[in-house]
Parts: structure tokens; C-alpha cells; sequence
């Protein structure tokens, strides 16, 4: 649906190439995606990937906080409402294996990803209940919460995407129940931290501050 290609600014770019050095100046899926298609080959367009061996850590910062002991986590108002489309790492190979083995795959473009989109609170009280924590989210209005905390991009468009075209015609489904797949997560992220833990990313002080101090948009265990 986009038009625009190349549209990630110079500071987004440097930014994913810490994790993916491999990325170039010009990185753009649209071009892979028409060489592919031309050739009669199939497009997996693929969600955010979590469990071991993440190296983006999306699980980290809740698990971090689970281990040290918090009581209460923090959620701006436009994050704690944005949904996107997620997907295990193992069911997402099994797709990958699918659309390169299927021949009634070849020159179709699927999405692929778990069959709901949640918001992000939603989300992290999955992961938090996995980790076995028993405290609560506090949802604050925007300008309320912390700056390390602060939503980073617009929230206000999702990444909402309909899995039913490959399972309906290649038979995909999650093969780790949702419960398995987050533990074996939540265990990696605790054996396996970052290198590199940015020690402003968790400002407690600042955080128990703004619970505090202003009144939630929504306090939920």
C-alpha cells in the first residue's frame, strides 16, 4: 500500500543497524518483494518475530522488571492502545517452509502472524502473567509519563494483518501454544540479557513518580 519507497530517516536506519549490521542506506521490502514476484516466487511478509534468540530483546524490558521485583509498569496512553502482529519463531519458520515447499504458493504474497492482534497492554500482561508477576499496569496520558517512556513513532496507525489467506490455503497454523512460546521466552531473555542494558531505559524513581503524581487513564492487574 505504501507508494514512497525509502522512507526510513538516516537516525531509524543507524538505529536497526546496530542490531543488523548487514542494512543498507537504500533497505527498502517493496523492490525485494517486485523481484521476487516477478520471478514467480512467494512473499512472506513476516511479524515481529519474538522467542529465543531475539536480538532486539522485545521481551526484555518486561522481564527485566518482573525479575526486579516492580510492582506497577508504566504505559503511555498511545502505546498501551497500539496493536500489531506478532509471531514465535518457530511458527514463523514453519511458515517460511511452507511458502518454499508449497507449489501453490509460487507467486503469491501472504501475511503471516498470529491470528489476533492485540493492543500492547494487552500483550504485556500476557508476558507478565507468564512470568508468574502479580502486580499491575497503569495506563497514563500521555504528557504524564516518563520520558524514557514515551511512545516513539505514531501510535495512532497499527500494524493490524489478516493470517487467514495462509492458513486457509496452505494449511498454516501456530505449532507452540501461545503459553509454551512465551515461557520459553521469558527463560532465554533471563539467560541471555543484553550486552548492553542502558541503565535510563529503567528510571524506577522516575516511573513510581509518575504513578504518582497523575491520575491513570487506567490502573488493571
Amino acid at each position: 500500500m505504501r507508494t514512497r519507497l525509502h522512507p526510513y530517516p538516516p537516525d531509524v536506519l543507524q538505529m536497526v543497524r546496530a542490531v543488523y549490521p548487514w542494512l543498507e542506506e537504500d533497505y527498502d521490502k517493496i523492490p525485494a518483494e517486485r523481484v521476487v514476484m516477478s520471478a514467480g516466487g512467494t512473499v512472506l511478509r513476516l511479524p515481529m518475530i519474538y522467542g529465543p534468540g531475539d536480538p532486539l530483546h522485545r521481551f526484555y524490558p518486561i522481564v527485566k522488571r518482573v525479575d526486579d521485583g516492580r510492582a506497577a509498569m508504566v504505559l503511555d496512553e498511545s502505546t498501551a492502545q497500539w496493536r500489531g502482529i506478532r509471531g514465535y519463531v518457530e511458527d514463523a519458520a514453519w511458515a517460511i517452509a511452507l511458502g518454499a515447499t508449497e507449489a501453490r504458493a509460487a507467486g503469491q504474497v501472504y501475511n503471516v502472524g498470529d491470528p489476533e492482534n492485540f493492543t500492547e497492554l494487552d500483550w504485556r500482561r500476557q508476558i507478565a502473567e507468564a512470568a508468574g508477576w502479580s502486580g499491575r499496569f497503569v495506563v497514563l496520558q500521555d504528557e504524564c509519563a516518563p520520558t524514557h517512556l514515551k511512545a516513539r513513532g505514531n501510535l495512532r496507525q497499527h500494524w493490524a494483518v489478516d493470517s487467514s489467506r495462509i492458513r486457509r490455503e496452505l494449511g498454516y497454523r501456530e505449532r507452540v501454544p501461545r503459553v509454551e512460546a512465551l515461557g520459553r521466552t521469558i527463560e532465554w531473555e533471563l539467560a541471555n540479557p543484553p550486552q548492553q542494558i542502558n541503565p535510563a531505559e529503567y528510571d524506577y524513581p522516575a516511573e513510581d513518580a509518575a504513578i504518582n503524581a497523575a491520575p491513570a487513564v487506567r490502573a488493571l492487574r
